[in-house]
C-alpha cells in the first residue's frame, strides 16, 4: 500500500545530535509493509525539555533517543521501565495517553548479541566509553556473567561511576590495555564525526583480542570493525545492534512484531542509501 497521511496518523520520531536516516527508513518501511497508519521522522534539538514536552503535548506516540540525550531526558519522563531504571539510560519513550514511559532497547539488543556470539563469560573485556550506551553494554555484560572487566573512559567522574555501578575496574587509558573482548561505546568511528576515521583501540590491542564489538551503527563497517576483520577476529557490529533495538522500539510503538523476513528487508532498505 502507499502511505497516506490523515488526521488519524500516529507520529513517531527520534531525537539525536546528528540525526540519521536508518530509523526513519526502517520504521516507515515496516509501517507501509504492515499497513499501519504511522509515520516516522528524525529530529534534533537544542531544547531537550521543550522537545520532550512536545511529545506529550502533541500526542506523539513514541520517540527514539540517541546521543547525547539518553541520560538527560530522564528528568522529563513520568516512568522508567525496568530496562531503563537499572541503567539510568533511555533510548525509547512511549506516550500512553499523555504519560511518558521510558525504556532501553539497547540493553536487549546487546544482551541478545552477546548470547548469540557464544563468548564465554569467563573472558576478560575492555569497554571504552561511559555514556548512556556504555551503561547499557556494561549492564548486559554484568547480567551475562562477565566479571573480568575494565571501563576505559577519559572522564574520571563518569568512568569511575560506571565501573563502580557494575563492579568493574576503571582506567583513563586505552593504548596499553588488552582483553579477550574489546567493546567500543563511544562516537569514535561514527560517520560524520570528528573521529570518523579513527580506531577506538590500538592495532596491537585488536590483534590480542578474540572478539571486537563496535556499537557504532553508521557506517556498518567502522574503522574498528574493518581492522578486526582484517586480523581475523570475531566481530559484532553496531549495524546488528541498531536493527535489534529498532525492532523492539517498533513493537513498543505499534504492538505489532514484524516477521524475520520483514525485519531483514526493512534493514536492507534502511541501509540502501
Amino acid at each position: 500500500m502507499t502511505l497516506r497521511i490523515n488526521r488519524e496518523t500516529e507520529l513517531c520520531m527520534s531525537l539525536a545530535a546528528r540525526p540519521g536516516n536508518f530509523g526513519t527508513r526502517f520504521h516507515n518501511f515496516l509501517y507501509e509493509e504492515l499497513g499501519l497508519n504511522f509515520i516516522y521522522k528524525a529530529f534534533t534539538t537544542r531544547d531537550l525539555r521543550a522537545a520532550i514536552a512536545g511529545i506529550r503535548a502533541l500526542g506523539i506516540r513514541g520517540c527514539a533517543i540517541s546521543m547525547p540525550f539518553k541520560e538527560d531526558c530522564i528528568e522529563f519522563v513520568d516512568e522508567l521501565d525496568g530496562s531503563a531504571q537499572g541503567i539510568q539510560s533511555v533510548n525509547t519513550i512511549v506516550n500512553r495517553a499523555g504519560r511518558l514511559c521510558a525504556y532501553n532497547t539497547d540493553y536487549a539488543a546487546v544482551a541478545a548479541l552477546l548470547k548469540r556470539s557464544g563468548i564465554s563469560p569467563a573472558s576478560s573485556f575492555v569497554l571504552r566509553g561511559s555514556g548512556g550506551m556504555a551503561k547499557a553494554v556494561a549492564c548486559a555484560l554484568r547480567d551475562a556473567g562477565f566479571r573480568r572487566g575494565t571501563i576505559a573512559a577519559r572522564n574520571q567522574a563518569s568512568g569511575r561511576a560506571l565501573a563502580g555501578q557494575f563492579d568493574y575496574q576503571w582506567t583513563p587509558e586505552t593504548d596499553s590495555l588488552q582483553a579477550d573482548l574489546l567493546v567500543n561505546a563511544t562516537p569514535i568511528g561514527m560517520a560524520g564525526g570528528a573521529e570518523a576515521d579513527d580506531l577506538a583501540f590500538s592495532v596491537a590491542a585488536i590483534a590480542r583480542a578474540v572478539t571486537v564489538f563496535d556499537v557504532v551503527a553508521l557506517p556498518a563497517e567502522t574503522p574498528l570493525i574493518r581492522q578486526a576483520r582484517a586480523l581475523g577476529k570475531q566481530v559484532i557490529s553496531g549495524a546488528e545492534v541498531i536493527v535489534l533495538q529498532a525492532v523492539e522500539q517498533f513493537v513498543l510503538y505499534t504492538g505489532v512484531r514484524p516477521s524475520p523476513d520483514q525485519i531483514r528487508r526493512a534493514a536492507e532498505f534502511a541501509r540502501a542509501l
